[in-house]
């Protein structure tokens, strides 16, 4: 007999089965859930996975072209946190809810050349899905939506900040792309340079809404041909808004909460 006073999801809604989780930190995870059924989305979308009763969207960090759904997830504990300490608690085999599609408008502008993805910490989701798709499929973006851009002209400049290093949860997949690919550049900062986390900290100090000026200043690009993003907590996203909401720069948010209500 089901628990009446365990709240209900209502409304049309899958399941998905987590098949492998990694903890980084004590409060950050990733997750890949399997979907029962075929799950679409645009890279930089978000999926509604939920357990106990209890749904939340999360930003997804695979591309639309991979098997699983891959998730970067914050816990935070109660009593702000209400679903993150559930899904803390999952081991894989676990089978949650799963809305069935992606939402949101959080995706890549495809009539810009220049791509200033900024995030914070799991902020950084969305790009990496974006990225992922970019390098996968040479269809995408499409043709017919980039108007007098050349998909090869495109460069894609991601800076994520964190206060310590160890919550850059892509920072190696990310490191080895700018590598690989002349057109992918990463700036990573910390904000708490010298606590002794951060003691074998050789990269950018500060907090990143503080260096996105002065980043973009150095690229000496056309503000005209030039789309920032940012991704993540909302005091950041409001100052890199600020910072450019009088010039010619096109700016996209998407916001995370603290808590996850």
């Amino acid at each position: 007999m089901e628990n009446e006073s365990q709240p209900q999801i209502k409304g049309k809604f899958t399941t998905c089965k987590l098949v492998k989780r990694e903890d980084l930190t004590h409060d950050l995870i990733k997750f890949w859930l399997e979907p029962e059924e075929s799950f679409n989305f645009k890279p930089g979308q978000y999926c509604t996975i939920g357990t106990g009763g209890i749904e939340r969207p999360y930003s997804i960090v695979s591309s639309p072209d991979e098997k699983n759904i891959e998730l970067f997830i914050e816990v935070v504990p109660p009593p702000d946190g209400n679903l993150t300490p559930l899904l803390h608690e999952l081991s894989v085999g676990a089978e949650m809810t799963l809305r069935p599609r992606g939402k949101g408008i959080f995706v890549i502008q495809p009539q810009f050349k220049n791509h200033i993805f900024v995030g914070t910490v799991t902020g950084v989701v969305p790009y990496v899905s974006m990225l992922r798709k970019f390098l996968n499929d040479t269809n995408w973006p499409e043709p017919e939506k980039m108007e007098n851009v050349k998909r090869e002209d495109y460069q894609f400049h991601v800076l994520e900040g964190a206060s310590y290093s160890d919550e850059f949860g892509y920072d190696e997949e990310l490191t080895q792309l700018s590598k690989e690919h002349d057109f992918i550049h990463f700036y990573p900062s910390v904000s708490r340079p010298d606590e002794a986390k951060n003691s074998d900290w050789n990269g950018a100090k500060g907090r990143i809404n503080n260096l996105v000026e002065d980043y973009i200043t150095k690229l000496g690009i056309n503000p005209k041909e030039t789309c920032i993003y940012a991704c993540g907590h909302p005091q950041m996203i409001e100052d890199v808004e600020k910072r450019f909401s009088n010039t010619d720069f096109t700016f996209l948010e998407e916001r995370f909460w603290k808590d996850d209500d």
